[in-house]
């Protein structure tokens, strides 16, 4: 009965490629803030930023969801995405803060390397969210996961690496314990936009 009162449908793709715009700005920030520590507090403010943005509109769903009777996706499958979404500019935030609170005054080619994957993973995120109100572009979507599933597979080798030669070659505790932390949280990005990857191939194969 009172369904008739309520919006069916909501703005729910609309406020998931806002989210989405809000991650690849997060990550491009935190690739200049890795490649620029001089302007580490500058790049640091500009990914709060985009992680505060983003926080209103993880939000914004879910009070949406509360509001509509009809959704576009089964609301678990909503709630997830835009959650898990918003993990992605949670862990990039940590990775900020951390180079800024451990007052790291240099990084390695490795962590270059995972920030620019990161950003790759995002843009690829990004674009299949895109695509995701319309289930013709299934075969596209699906290969936008796909390339997320490569680059987090990247990451790990790039991770493997980078810690081999840390433990190899750095002498001192500190550093070794710093650049440990800001190599498992960098790949951990990467982690996360995989999961979204597969939330929304779980979304394409029960709706396409």
């Amino acid at each position: 009965m009172f369904g008739r009162f309520m919006p069916t449908e909501g703005k729910f793709f609309e406020i998931f490629n806002a989210h989405a715009k809000h991650i690849v700005a997060g990550s491009r920030e935190l690739e200049l803030l890795i490649d620029n520590l001089g302007d580490a507090e500058i790049h640091k403010n500009n990914v709060q930023t985009a992680e505060k943005a983003a926080d209103k509109l993880t939000h914004e769903t879910i009070d949406l969801l509360h509001k509509t009777f009809i959704t576009p996706l089964d609301r678990d499958e909503i709630h997830k995405l835009i959650t898990t979404m918003d993990d992605i500019l949670d862990l990039m935030e940590d990775v900020a803060t951390a180079i800024s609170l451990y007052d790291v005054q240099s990084v390695t080619s490795e962590a270059s390397q995972l920030a620019h994957i990161s950003t790759a993973c995002c843009e690829r995120v990004q674009a299949a969210v895109a695509m995701l109100s319309d289930m013709k572009q299934a075969r596209d979507i699906l290969k936008a996961c796909e390339d997320i599933d490569r680059l987090e597979s990247d990451a790990d080798r790039v991770l493997r690496s980078a810690m081999s030669k840390l433990f190899r070659e750095e002498d001192d505790v500190k550093t070794l314990i710093k650049l440990k932390a800001i190599y498992e949280l960098l790949e951990s990005i990467t982690d996360k936009c995989e999961d979204v990857a597969n939330i929304i191939e779980g979304i394409v194969l029960e709706n396409a």
